[in-house]
């Protein structure tokens, strides 16, 4: 059994994805054991109660100093001795001893094909908006491995979206959540649950 612990700061779309495979049956051998948040009013607090899984709020806006705030978020992390990290829309930088901690064993999703439109400031509506400027025909989804980088760890898994001409931020960002990343994030537990991926360096490898 894959223990995993989600870590959203908003709605919790892709926490809910996960929770429909689970309850569906078709991601199997997997345990969602916490939810972190660090905005105390996110829905996917809620969310995660609903199915009877344990949910804290772990907020920057309650300690004076961000090194208190790393330490809590790492403390509270370890608790939950998860095996995997899911970063669902968490829209906060992790302490690197925590990604030292867990290599390779920290995914997060991104809304756009890494490596364009990734990186510092590049998150939510933001990416749309500059893919929408940038006049792009086709954009996606990235899940892949979190390191010490901005969206730079290996890239486990992609999925093309095409971008319409009336689009604008709002419909493609829902178009992305509906045909990429609700599809890949549980889809990647899915892999790993079952020992399918293998990391070498910047590169991964799905065995299927």
């Amino acid at each position: 059994m894959l223990k995993i612990l989600v870590m959203v700061s908003g709605g919790g779309t892709n926490l809910q994805a996960i929770l429909d495979r689970i309850t569906d049956g078709s991601l199997n051998d997997v345990q969602i054991v916490g939810v972190i948040s660090n905005k105390k009013d996110a829905y996917a607090l809620e969310r995660a109660k609903k199915y009877g899984i344990s949910a804290i709020c772990v907020s920057k806006k309650d300690f004076p100093v961000k090194e208190e705030f790393n330490q809590e978020l790492i403390k509270q992390v370890d608790a939950f001795s998860p095996d995997l990290i899911v970063l669902a829309g968490f829209l906060v930088i992790l302490p690197k001893e925590l990604i030292t901690k867990y290599e390779n064993k920290i995914i997060n999703i991104h809304p756009s094909l890494i490596p364009s439109f990734c990186g510092a400031g590049c998150y939510g509506l933001k990416v749309h908006e500059m893919v929408l400027e940038r006049g792009c025909k086709v954009t996606g989804a990235t899940v892949h491995f979190v390191d010490d980088g901005t969206d730079t760890g290996p890239i486990l898994l992609q999925k093309a979206v095409q971008v319409h001409q009336m689009d604008t931020p709002e419909t493609l960002q829902k178009r992305v959540m509906e045909e990429a990343e609700w599809i890949l994030l549980p889809e990647t537990i899915r892999l790993i649950a079952a020992g399918k991926v293998k990391v070498n360096g910047k590169q991964t490898e799905i065995m299927e």
